[in-house]
């Protein structure tokens, strides 16, 4: 597996990530422990070195996860999670309240800690920015958790250019994690850009529309109610219908490269900065080699021109989130 620093921090990971949100939380039942620990150890074995969780996925469940699967091998990974909600003893208290007071940070800090066996957390996100917190403050409470040994880099989840930079000249951060993929480009027009400017990595979650962009969805799929997508204004049956047209489209560039949809979506994203690092999730050992397979493709400059033009004349349907949490992001 190749791999990737992010931005100027040094922080050496595989070229391709995984994100483990999917096997505990979120897309129906969690699956099953013992196979999800035999994916992740799989995953080490196939050269990912990345791994992205949070408190809030489980709860708390996502993080044992990882703890149990990746300690035996933590000389060989990088372990990324996540505060900024307030997660009581039961569960999430509240629609996705918000909660990055500096006390706060430190109480999640030293759980994570002990849920994923690690002595130091590799990559510590703000999993959204908190209105009711100055970002300085949190980037502060992080800074002296990196000072103790008990954090090495300090992240940001959905933040805004105007965040991103106040946070960064209290405390570097080291990568910047938000949704983007070819039905997401939102982070171009000022994300991008400032992630470029400061030395910033940029790790796209849902680098492949939630499962969309694999081909494996469309207008007739039936989703549980216990599926988050369900909830998405994105994965209604008519928005499925109307962006068809992006699926098409990967569709066609794969048949042209022997390569699948998803490679294809990935193979975009790993094209267009050398410091952008996916992580796509999955519970299944055959999607985890097809995935890392995007790695492999490469996409000229006639192809991203061809994708790019192609993709400009598609009207994508429905927003990415209700609107509750949409308010959550950008900021």
């Amino acid at each position: 597996m190749q791999k990737r620093t992010l931005g100027s921090s040094g922080l050496k990971v595989s070229a391709l990530g995984l994100g483990c949100m999917g096997m505990s939380f979120a897309y129906g039942p969690p699956g099953d422990k013992q196979e999800m620990i035999s994916l992740l150890r799989s995953a080490v074995d196939h050269g990912i070195t990345f791994f992205d969780t949070a408190e809030v996925y489980g709860p708390f469940t996502n993080e044992e996860l990882l703890g149990a699967a990746l300690s035996p091998v933590r000389d060989r990974v990088v372990i990324a999670t996540k505060f900024g909600f307030k997660v009581g003893a039961s569960g999430a208290s509240g629609p996705m309240a918000l909660d990055s007071r500096p006390e706060h940070i430190r109480e999640v800090a030293e759980a994570s800690l002990k849920r994923l066996k690690i002595d130091v957390i590799d990559l510590f996100y703000q999993h959204r920015v908190d209105p009711d917190v100055p970002i300085e403050e949190v980037a502060g409470a992080v800074k002296k958790l990196i000072g103790e040994g008990k954090v090495k880099h300090f992240g940001l989840s959905e933040a805004g250019a105007q965040t991103i930079r106040r946070a960064h000249a209290t405390q570097p951060v080291t990568a910047v994690q938000s949704e983007y993929s070819l039905w997401w480009r939102a982070p171009e027009a000022h994300v991008l850009p400032t992630l470029e400017e400061l030395g910033i990595g940029f790790v796209p979650y849902s680098p492949l529309g939630r499962g969309f962009l694999t081909g494996k969805i469309n207008e007739d799929t039936t989703l549980a109610s216990t599926d988050f997508r369900s909830s998405l204004p994105r994965f209604t049956p008519e928005a499925r219908k109307a962006n068809q047209a992006l699926v098409d489209l990967l569709r066609n560039i794969a048949e042209r490269k022997s390569a699948t949809p998803a490679q294809i979506a990935l193979a975009w994203l790993l094209s267009q900065k050398p410091w952008i690092v996916p992580i796509p999730g999955t519970t299944k050992l055959a999607r985890l080699e097809e995935n890392i397979g995007a790695v492999a493709v490469e996409l000229t400059a006639e192809d991203l021109r061809d994708i790019d033009s192609a993709a400009a004349m598609i009207n994508l349907q429905g927003a990415r989130y209700p609107e509750a949490l949409e308010r959550m992001t950008g900021r």
